[in-house]
């Protein structure tokens, strides 16, 4: 059972790729919709059995090296963390298989379209059953690899081309600093197996290690490189500017990246190596900075979007900084929570988004919709849920982990508490307004599209409509339901899959807090919703002059510019590299000294030697004697100069000199 849960998705991948053409599109689209329902029922047995009997299970399947200390294993780890990702990714997956074969029906490349969703499926199914780091590196290479395809699936559009080749380099920058954490975990551990690794942690913790000629903590440059995979992978300041492009490929793969997968495997591996970063409290205080300010800078770029996916992009970009600094707080189980509740509401959200746009012909502009309210009535319905849910409206899904973030955060009584807290707030109160702004733009206002557009718009097929339904039940209720078990008092669901270290826990201190700041997100997250409805409906051309004040421009142009940093990145940094690698690395080295020193140098060295040699052959005997006799004499020469001088010198100093006599013999020939 347990390994029909990561291989049926590759299954449904290779059949679907392999053999598209035979199957057609109802064929390959129904195969890999069961084989994703399957994968989602066993992982509802494995939930049961795992985390509700509290029995982990343990499968090796094979040694893949075994090499001196350097022992890896094909094997699978299913706990209470990893069994409920398994539930997660195969839940939202299933249901964006289900929803792509409407929503792409009348693309030609169907089967190949649902072969990536199910090889993106299998990879991330593989990174969170990993028992050890080289393994779990494999299946975020993989998610990589997948959403390379998959944004880059409509292959003929430039902008297309451009999101895929910007999301691979930014993400392989956070992956070279994976790799490197996992090769000082290995050279310091000398394994690479979880258990292994986290029973060790605690005895290395006053270990030092020598890096860049600096005795730095092994733990915490440890801690260091592992999050600057997390900054990539998940999309955190910095590195997150390849999160809102990715939204040129199809809306499933938007759902599927965004909602629980590639995105949420930062905070995935943040708290499965929650028992390194336990023991670097210091380095804990710059994942709660990181992860505040990447949650208001988000929320504030999201406020003037007019691109219906990019303010959902960056709501989960926002939604992802609460979730990391939830962890830095060392509250990793409500990090995970929820993980678990905006998946859902998120992938509601991209599905309904993706509903209208298929209704509009394709049209992404909030600015030429309006007027859908009586035109997708169903659609509207479940984008009020999805939005409610995201700005944490009361006993909706989104309110029990977002709330409890904030409390938590309050509650820790110091700097990074209140300073997280305050972020936090603020990213509540701009993601209410953008949220109330998107509803308003796309439904309620009136039409301002093309006429016939507008008329034509129907609701979409049952099947759209059908799992929108499924997505909005447990929208509403699941954060309800499991709220006690996940983060309850004295909950012993997660057992040994998350540590918590005992000086940290601060439930109990949350729940004590002062009332006004628990109500604090809910009320002025309310009087938002009101107040942007308010000012939409009736006082639109107060927002119209505010936007076109002197002071009004500048902070249009600021956030809508998201901060500048692509201008930043592209200016400062792209080109210069450019410039660098041309100039230098091209004209200098490549076409340079490498092809001097090389076969180009090496051909016309032998092209003037040989001319030279040629003219020797006179046809004068006595000038072929001469250059016998010159020959070994010089040889003869050198070998009685070796004899006498060769203890004073160095080979290596014969070497170069031959070296440079050669660069400079090629220089001249050239």
């Amino acid at each position: 059972m347990y390994i029909l849960i990561v291989l049926l998705p590759l299954v449904s991948s290779c059949f679907a790729g392999v053999f598209g053409r035979k199957l057609g599109f109802k064929g390959s689209s129904a195969f890999s919709s069961v084989c994703l329902s399957l994968v989602f029922l066993l992982s509802i047995m494995a939930f049961y059995e795992v985390s509700i009997n509290a029995c982990c299970v343990y499968i090796k399947l094979t040694t893949w090296v075994d090499s001196g200390t350097l022992n890896i294993n094909w094997g699978f780890m299913f706990d209470s963390l990893t069994t409920t990702m398994c539930c997660i990714v195969s839940f939202v997956s299933f249901l964006v298989h289900l929803y792509s074969i409407e929503y792409m029906a009348h693309d030609p490349h169907l089967p190949r379209f649902m072969a990536y969703l199910s090889l993106f499926t299998f990879f991330m199914l593989v990174l969170v059953t990993a028992d050890n780091f080289a393994q779990m590196f494999v299946g975020w290479e993989g998610v990589g690899l997948c959403s390379f395809l998959l944004i880059n699936f409509w292959y003929t559009r430039v902008q297309a081309n451009k999101a895929a080749i910007k999301a691979m380099i930014i993400n392989r920058i956070g992956d070279f600093g994976l790799m490197i954490g996992i090769l000082l975990i290995f050279v310091n551990y000398k394994t690479l197996d979880y258990a292994t690794v986290f029973a060790l942690t605690p005895l290395l913790q006053e270990k030092t290690t020598n890096f860049l000629n600096f005795n730095i903590n092994l733990l915490t440059l440890v801690s260091f490189f592992l999050f600057i995979g997390v900054i990539g992978k998940s999309a955190q300041l910095g590195l997150h500017t390849w999160l809102p492009d990715a939204m040129e490929g199809p809306t499933p793969v938007s759902a599927l990246i965004h909602a629980a997968t590639m995105v949420t495997a930062g905070v995935f591996l943040l708290g499965r190596c929650s028992p390194i970063y336990e023991f670097t409290e210091n380095f804990l205080k710059y994942i709660v900075f990181l992860g505040s300010a990447t949650s208001f800078f988000a929320a504030t770029v999201g406020l003037l979007q007019n691109d219906l996916k990019k303010v959902i992009a960056y709501s989960t970009c926002s939604q992802l900084g609460y979730m990391i600094f939830v962890c830095g707080l060392s509250h990793y189980e409500v990090g995970v929570f929820h993980l678990a509740n905006h998946a859902f509401f998120k992938a509601l959200l991209f599905l309904g988004a993706g509903s209208v746009i298929h209704s509009l012909l394709d049209e992404q502009d909030m600015r030429k919709m309006g007027g859908l309210k009586n035109l997708l009535p169903f659609t509207y319905s479940t984008m009020v849920i999805g939005s409610l849910a995201l700005v944490g409206f009361p006993f909706l899904t989104g309110f029990y982990s977002k709330d409890l973030i904030l409390e938590i955060a309050f509650g820790k009584y110091n700097y990074d508490g209140y300073f997280s807290y305050s972020l936090g707030t603020l990213s509540a109160f701009l993601t209410t307004f953008y949220s109330t702004r998107l509803l308003f733009l796309a439904f309620l206002s009136n039409p301002n599209g093309y006429k016939p557009v507008i008329e034509n718009a129907l609701e979409s097929s049952y099947l759209i409509s059908i799992v929108l339904g499924i997505l909005a039940v447990p929208s509403v209720f699941i954060g309800f339901f499991f709220k006690d078990m996940l983060v309850g008092w004295g909950s012993s669901f997660w057992e040994n899959a998350v540590y918590t270290c005992p000086k940290t826990v601060n439930v109990v201190d949350s729940e004590f807090i002062s009332e006004i700041y628990k109500l604090i997100p809910v009320i002025f997250s309310i009087l938002v919703l009101i107040f942007s409805f308010f000012m939409y409906i009736y006082h639109s051309k107060l927002l119209f002059k505010i936007k076109t004040s002197s002071l009004g421009k500048k902070c249009y142009s600021f956030l809508s510019k998201k901060w500048f940093f692509d201008k930043i990145y592209n200016e400062y940094f792209g080109q210069v590299f450019f410039n660098i690698s041309f100039t230098v690395s091209y004209k200098t080295v490549d076409r340079g000294v490498i092809e001097l020193l090389g076969p180009t140098g090496l051909s016309y060295l032998i092209k003037k030697v040989s001319f030279s040699v040629h003219k020797i052959q006179t046809r004068s005997i006595y000038h072929y004697l001469f250059v016998m006799l010159a020959g070994c004499s010089l040889f003869l020469s050198i070998r009685q100069f070796w004899s006498v001088f060769g203890h004073t010198l160095d080979y290596r100093i014969a070497f170069l000199f031959f070296c440079g006599f050669f660069f400079f013999s090629t220089l001249k020939l050239k």
